[in-house]
């Protein structure tokens, strides 16, 4: 029998595709949640073509519809991110993921309170969500989705574990 397929930010599978060339390797994750499911990796900057190491981006604009820019450049990466869903989420959908793990803070995988700013430079002004995690959460809006942080917490990673193997269920 095969094992329900839960999707994982990579950066904390401990591949290093993260900005700065490193990961956030995050054992309690893979060790907990890897006895029960299979942890499939996706990374939205690598897998739109953004190279590794990177500068490093940010959300900008308002918190419902922020852009994805490069902060030393002013790069607006939003056009490329979004294809990138589009196509991927696609793909997904033919891949019974049946839950999904994403990384706090990040400007492209954060599920909430990824700091938005008015522009280059200055204090964040408004919260979001980040590109891929709001792209996701729009094209399964049943899936589990939770952020690594959220886990660590044993209660809400026990509840987290019974909510992926629900909706597993619904889908059969």
């Amino acid at each position: 029998m095969s094992r329900i397929r839960v999707g994982i930010s990579s950066c904390l599978l401990g591949e290093p595709v993260r900005y700065d060339g490193r990961d956030k390797h995050d054992l309690f994750i893979i060790t907990e949640l890897g006895r029960f499911f299979e942890l499939v990796g996706v990374c939205p900057e690598r897998e739109a073509g953004m190279p590794v190491p990177r500068d490093p981006m940010q959300l900008v604009g308002s918190g419902e519809t922020p852009r994805l820019v490069v902060i030393r450049s002013g790069q607006d990466m939003t056009g490329q991110m979004r294809l990138f869903c589009e196509c991927r989420l696609a793909a997904l959908a033919t891949e019974s993921l049946c839950g999904f793990v994403l990384k706090s803070n990040s400007p492209s995988c954060g599920l909430s309170g990824v700091a938005v700013y008015p522009g280059p430079g200055g204090a964040p002004e408004a919260e979001g969500r980040g590109l891929f995690a709001a792209a996701l959460t729009a094209r399964f809006p049943q899936m589990p989705m939770a952020e690594e942080r959220w886990l660590r917490e044993p209660a809400h990673c026990s509840l987290f574990i019974e909510q992926v193997v629900r909706y597993c269920r619904h889908l059969s």
